[in-house]
């Protein structure tokens, strides 16, 4: 199952549930989006040949985040780019999101280990601006799909 976390528009985040599959190859994002999302499956004795990637010059103005969860149940909390909570989902053992627009934080729900990509250079503080998280109690559960 595909799950799209929209607001007005903007697409917030990108979820790769782990009981989803497909034949072929699939990418969820533009080929303009500065991180690109896609889903392989492919069978036996498919070849991709041999191949390396051209330096080519381009320019991130927004960091954005895969996060695989690897082991665990974590709870992500969306806000818009004013800061303001939109909703929440749960993310499960074998899950994949992309972090694409607005902010986001986190709750583990039990003990979670979760590989992280985005991309660099990392600028430290000037990366990102902290607020305050969501009350447990206005929590918003969705499982919207596309």
């Amino acid at each position: 199952m595909l799950q799209k976390i929209t607001h007005h528009h903007l697409t917030l985040a990108i979820i790769i549930r782990s009981n989803y599959q497909k034949q072929g190859i699939e990418f969820f994002t533009n080929d303009n989006d500065s991180q690109q999302l896609g889903y392989m499956n492919r069978p036996k004795d498919y070849v991709i040949p041999p191949h390396r990637h051209n330096l080519v010059p381009r320019e991130v103005h927004l960091t954005q985040e895969v996060l695989f969860i690897k082991s665990g149940k974590v709870r992500v909390d969306f806000f818009d780019n004013e800061q303001q909570y939109i909703q929440s989902t749960i993310l499960y053992t074998g899950d994949v999101i992309l972090l694409s627009d607005g902010g986001h934080g986190f709750k583990m729900l039990e003990q979670t280990e979760i590989i992280e990509v985005k991309q660099g250079p990392y600028c430290g503080e000037q990366d990102k601006v902290r607020f305050e998280p969501i009350n447990d109690n206005d929590v918003k559960l969705t499982n919207e799909q596309f």
